[in-house]
């Protein structure tokens, strides 16, 4: 059956933010595909997902060359969604992708040079069947490149049709200023940076989001919902079914402690007192910030999706409901 997005998809416009000072829109929901679309796992499960998130307006979808497993395994498999599905609604999609970890063998097969940025996409514009994706990411620094080497490469992904956007990920707040300066100079502006951000990992508030509010650039932050422990999967511990449990690679159970667990269960009152679930009040609490243009969320069932884009039914956070989870979470 051949595959009709939904006439719907775009009725809640007010689900989409500019990004930075570009005139790129994306949603305040994006998906990322790293994990739940690799090998091992249902393609038919990916697939309902992607379908499901496009029918709800969520048009941003997130990869990276060693998204899987194995590595590369999330890009080929999204590639044959949009060769089977999707392909007449390329211009409707942000697709974004990235290079740095490990992807072939020798010295080169990871990091930050021109030869590994550049090879790089090369090999996911292969998998993904794609001329160019929209946004290119350098994932992460590397200590022993040069800066200008790394941001060359990536304005020149840009030049040469390969990308229309560049971004960077896991740059603290320095780099980023230089990095940012770099690719102004070249006539590519950084337009997102993706940090790790949620109620328990708080580094970007020292630092980084100033320096993307100053240069303009969007925040996207991963891990939103800090593994699935910001929902109500370990509000009475760690099920045997759940990540920490089963792969704690993640979310490591000596990480969910008591004093925690007193914590969710807090906030999991204060979402019910505004209507929320934990996991729609942790997101909403993402996009308080200024800086922030979207979140990713990942998801492993299409109700997860429409569960977190359910977090718009509620009011934004006031600044004092903010300040009472900071009260919860110790952070007054």
């Amino acid at each position: 059956m051949t595959y009709q997005p939904a006439p719907t998809r775009y009725d809640h416009t007010a689900l989409y933010r500019r990004t930075g000072r570009s005139g790129l829109k994306l949603p305040r929901l994006s998906l990322g595909l790293w994990h739940n679309f690799g090998d091992t796992d249902l393609y038919d499960n990916s697939r309902a997902l992607v379908l499901r998130a496009f029918d709800l307006g969520i048009t941003h979808f997130d990869l990276a060359n060693n998204y899987g497993p194995p590595p590369g395994a999330a890009e080929r498999n999204f590639g044959r969604m949009l060769r089977e599905d999707l392909a007449a609604y390329r211009d409707e999609l942000i697709i974004s992708t990235k290079a740095g970890y490990l992807m072939w063998d020798g010295p080169n097969g990871e990091w930050g040079s021109r030869k590994h940025i550049l090879a790089s996409l090369d090999q996911s514009l292969k998998r993904l069947g794609l001329e160019y994706v929209d946004i290119f990411y350098h994932h992460r620094p590397d200590p022993d490149t040069p800066l200008e080497e790394s941001m060359g490469a990536l304005a020149h992904a840009v030049r040469s049709g390969k990308a229309l956007y560049v971004a960077l990920s896991n740059y603290n707040p320095e780099q980023t200023a230089k990095a940012a300066a770099i690719l102004r100079d070249l006539g590519t502006p950084c337009l997102l940076h993706q940090p790790k951000y949620h109620m328990y990992e708080r580094t970007p508030e020292r630092g980084l989001f100033d320096v993307l509010l100053k240069e303009g650039i969007g925040a996207i932050p991963f891990c939103p919902l800090a593994q699935g422990l910001l929902t109500n999967r370990y509000l009475n511990g760690i099920p045997e079914d759940s990540r920490a449990h089963r792969d704690p690679r993640f979310l490591k159970p000596e990480h969910i402690t008591e004093e925690k667990l007193v914590q969710l269960r807090q906030l999991n009152a204060f979402a019910q007192a505004r209507g929320q679930s934990l996991a729609q009040l942790a997101l909403a609490w993402v996009l308080r910030q200024p800086a922030v243009t979207t979140a990713l969320i990942g998801a492993s069932k299409v109700a997860q999706i429409e569960d977190n884009l359910a977090t718009f039914n509620a009011p934004d956070l006031t600044p004092s409901e903010s300040a009472q989870i900071d009260k919860i979470l110790g952070n007054t």
